[in-house]
């Protein structure tokens, strides 16, 4: 047999013999994991007013505006 159809068989048969199969898709359960979240590591209490100056600073605020 000779032709294209020969000539696409064979290559077919090449990327077969070369590459093989893909490998099986892994389950969707798979691809997700859950971990324990840690809380923040805090330094100072939380209603203390100078701790807030450390996460909140603008500029127009210090001046009143």
């Amino acid at each position: 047999m000779s032709g294209p159809d020969a000539d696409a068989q064979a290559a077919a048969a090449a990327r077969r013999a070369r590459f093989g199969t893909l490998p099986e898709r892994p389950a969707p359960a798979d691809l997700v994991g859950e971990r324990p979240v840690t809380p923040p590591h805090r330094t100072a209490p939380a209603d203390d007013p100078d701790s807030r100056a450390a996460r909140f600073s603008c500029l127009a605020a210090d001046l009143g505006l």
